[in-house]
């Protein structure tokens, strides 16, 4: 399997059980942290397309940067491509973590959104 990519923010407990939990399972991932490297556009909206999921999701919503920029009144007034431009401003916009793990057919990536542990074992294991 090509290594997954692991996007995280070191600081972050839920990204250290979800490293913890990919270690444990032997899934080859590469880190990346989002605050020293934020997705950027092309990157969002790629995974926002694989991943099936609203961009609301794609959203850090217990964020203090999310609070503190009012986006709960906000995005409802945003297109997604407006939403994806302001993702790629600051990674702690973005929930965390990210884990892409890319296609053994060429085909689009599997993306998870956040670490629910009975999510990435029914999608990956």
């Amino acid at each position: 399997m090509t290594k997954a990519l692991f996007i995280c923010y070191t600081r972050c407990s839920t990204c250290a059980k979800a490293r913890a939990w990919l270690d444990a399972h032997g899934i080859a991932y590469t880190e990346r942290d989002i605050k020293g490297d934020n997705p950027g556009v092309d990157e969002l909206a790629a995974w926002h397309r694989a991943s099936g999921l609203p961009i609301r999701r794609f959203f850090n919503t217990s964020g203090q940067l999310y609070r503190a920029m009012k986006l709960k009144d906000r995005l409802p007034d945003m297109t997604d491509d407006e939403m994806i431009a302001l993702l790629a401003t600051d990674g702690m916009l973005v929930k965390r973590p990210l884990l892409i793990v890319p296609s053994s057919d060429g085909g689009e990536p599997t993306v998870l959104v956040g670490f629910r542990q009975a999510e990435w074992e029914d999608r990956l294991l």
